[in-house]
């Protein structure tokens, strides 16, 4: 195996449960840390995900459900109104990260059946998807494909508030959405495995951010009747097209949900987050065998609370839990909060505690 490959290669043997030659990692960086990174390193054009080594990537396509209509559409005094896609009008205040929803396209019930997204096979949507993925497989990380998730986009389409209202007063509505949000999103992930076959060897991520530090935002016995039946579409058709594995990734605390995503046929998990009680070194012995598990390091507290022997310990209990496979050690998004020496101590650890 060439040293071109030995990113995919360490990521597939860990996601076959094997031990991998060495753990690999998956971090994301925040634009605000690769710049203090670049300062700090004298690396005035580095990046952060070539200088550490990152394992795998997870590129997505323009899914959003109507991309031609996407773009500013006037102003709310110092305030932009931008179209964002997914059938709202969203308002942002100058230097701010957040927008805020300001009107949607779903307003009324009866429009769901007249509303037309834009296809999933348009061509528009993929040529950054194609780019990236020829940047990451030259570079020999591991490629899935990316697609949103039913909940998350569903609440894009009709209002987060007016969704979760739906789901409590009028059930078959709320279904009704989710599967017309589900079926567009399938399309998607059917049409960027088509245009990507390379990461068929993979497979697809589904982003669906569904539950808060606490649990889900919903009920399970809500899961189970809304988006199970959907979920269980969507990933036995990516599969029947080719995609080797389908992962979940989610925020916050899923452990309510975890017997029904295996029920729908996920294979792993994504990013684990540790302050939320989705502790890999209890989920992957637990599951060893079901789901495979994809981060575990905690970004919140651990790492940017800079104490070196707390990141060291919580760093050795992952990697113990993970040392006969099933693992792929990340900490989701390294944020400002992360000093330069916090992020490398926990890579230190990973490479002194595999040998």
């Amino acid at each position: 195996m060439s040293q071109a490959n030995e990113s995919a290669r360490m990521v597939r043997d860990a996601l076959e449960f094997r031990r991998p030659e060495r753990l690999p990692v998956f971090d994301g960086f925040w634009p605000e840390f690769v710049t203090r990174w670049r300062t700090e390193k004298g690396l005035p054009g580095g990046d952060p995900h070539d200088f550490y080594g990152i394992d795998l990537a997870v590129p997505v396509a323009s899914e959003e459900l109507f991309p031609t209509q996407i773009g500013i559409v006037g102003q709310d005094g110092d305030a932009v109104l931008r179209n964002d896609g997914w059938g709202r009008i969203v308002r942002t205040q100058p230097g701010s990260f957040f927008a805020e929803p300001v009107r949607h396209v779903l307003r009324e019930k009866a429009d769901l059946d007249r509303i037309v997204f834009d296809p999933p096979d348009l061509d528009l949507r993929y040529p950054p998807l194609r780019r990236a993925a020829d940047v990451h497989l030259a570079k020999g990380r591991a490629l899935f494909v990316k697609i949103g998730g039913v909940f998350i986009r569903s609440s894009y389409f009709r209002g987060e508030t007016e969704f979760l209202m739906d789901m409590a007063l009028d059930e078959p509505f709320a279904r009704a959405i989710a599967e017309k949000v589900g079926s567009h999103l399938l399309g998607i992930g059917l049409e960027s495995l088509r245009r990507v076959p390379e990461a068929k060897e993979f497979g697809v991520w589904v982003f669906d951010d569904m539950c808060n530090l606490r649990g889900p935002m919903f009920s399970p016995a809500t899961f189970e009747r809304v988006f199970l039946p959907v979920y269980r579409r969507i990933v036995a058709t990516l599969k029947a097209a080719g995609a080797r594995w389908v992962f979940l990734h989610c925020d916050g605390n899923l452990l309510p949900l975890l017997d029904w995503v295996i029920e729908a046929g996920f294979d792993g998990l994504n990013p684990l987050e540790h302050a939320a009680g989705m502790r890999v070194a209890d989920l992957l012995p637990k599951y060893y065998g079901k789901l495979r598990f994809v981060g575990g390091v905690c970004n919140t507290h651990v790492l940017p609370g800079n104490d070196p022997r707390a990141i060291r310990r919580h760093v050795e209990e992952i990697m113990a839990a993970g040392s006969q496979g099933g693992l792929v050690i990340g900490s989701h998004s390294v944020g400002p909060d992360i000093s330069t020496a916090a992020y490398e101590l926990y890579r230190q650890v990973v490479r002194e505690a595999w040998r």
